[in-house]
């Protein structure tokens, strides 16, 4: 994170600004689609959503990468710690960690709900205990706290040009769909972990189960039953996609391209993965440097075309800001013309 996009969100004070950064490599390090779709957010919008990712990716660490031979006590505990320390600092906005002061001073500038993060939580504590998902209804009570509460604490941040409640079952969707396309693309290192986050009653349709899985990430070996569980797995994936796709055009022009890009970039990886034979439980797939770089320039174009429109700098704000505060007229007028004109992603 530079000086610039701290100084654009008026983040002054030295400590703060040390805690945003370290959320920011945490971004950099862990989310490299995400990170890159993140570059073209307004510089002032990007601290935000690296402490709102940094919080994400250390709780996903604990249950995730616990080292060798910790046990479920262990990581349960230390998410104990974890919201304990969310708890006070979403109260008082202090904490002893910097990730959680970094979120405190994001959610309380944004005026983000607080029940997103329990929610969250909750989530990460089933990944604890929980190794599969008998139906899509049940992966799906599960995704609210792992994903969708992910893209409701973004829109905020986002802004919309529509009431944000018109915006929130889209930014909730394109969350499960992210999701999703992590959990086809993963399936053989989920394995590894003792999880299916392939709905059973999916897999069962195409006589795939735990078993032939294991066997299957074992040896090495394909199955015809396993690839077309894996595209049906895809298919339904592409479902979310497309009902998460009209939000887009409801959020603040000048951050439709970033979303727009990791929109693109998520759906390039499903397309890996098929490309690859939906060999994913062998192995993963990944997107070309070529693709990434070719959507990252066009999302440039799309950056700079937006802020023409809008009459707007590198550090546009938001459309519909947050705690009611009215919007510039620059900004109003803008959203004004986006109406009458129609939509542009």
């Amino acid at each position: 994170m530079t000086a610039r996009e701290l100084d654009a969100a008026g983040i002054t004070e030295p400590a703060l600004r040390a805690d945003y950064l370290h959320c920011r490599g945490l971004n950099a390090l862990h989310g490299k689609t995400y990170f890159l779709a993140t570059r073209l957010l307004p510089a002032a919008r990007r601290p935000a959503v690296h402490a709102l990712y940094g919080f994400a990716r250390w709780a996903d660490d604990i249950v995730d990468h616990p080292g060798e031979g910790r046990p479920v006590a262990a990581r349960a505990a230390a998410l104990d710690a974890l919201e304990a320390e969310l708890v006070t600092g979403l109260r008082t906005g202090r904490s002893r960690e910097p990730v959680v002061r970094a979120l405190a001073h994001t959610t309380a500038t944004y005026g983000i709900d607080h029940r997103h993060f329990t929610d969250f939580m909750a989530s990460m504590r089933s990944d604890l205990v929980v190794t599969d998902y008998p139906s899509y209804v049940d992966l799906r009570s599960y995704m609210h706290g792992s994903a969708a509460v992910i893209g409701l604490q973004m829109l905020p941040v986002l802004g919309t040009v529509v009431p944000r409640e018109y915006a929130a079952v889209h930014a909730a969707e394109l969350g499960v769909a992210f999701q999703l396309t992590n959990f086809l693309r993963d399936i053989g290192e989920d394995l590894d972990r003792g999880r299916i986050y392939l709905p059973a009653d999916l897999l069962a349709a195409h006589g795939v189960d735990r078993d032939l899985l294991l066997w299957s990430r074992r040896t090495g070996s394909g199955d015809a039953r396993i690839t077309a569980a894996l595209a049906a797995a895809a298919d339904l994936t592409r479902d979310v996609f497309r009902r998460a796709a009209p939000g887009i055009a409801m959020l603040d022009p000048v951050v439709r391209p970033c979303i727009r890009t990791a929109f693109v970039l998520y759906g390039a990886i499903l397309d890996a993965v098929a490309e690859d034979g939906y060999r994913s439980v062998h192995r993963r797939a990944v997107v070309s440097r070529r693709r990434r770089a070719t959507v990252a320039l066009d999302g440039l174009v799309r950056v700079g075309a937006a802020r023409l429109r809008a009459g707007t700098g590198p550090a546009a704000g938001t459309a519909c800001p947050p705690n009611g505060a009215r919007r510039p007229a620059t900004v109003r007028r803008a959203g004004d013309r986006e109406r009458r004109e129609g939509t542009r992603t």
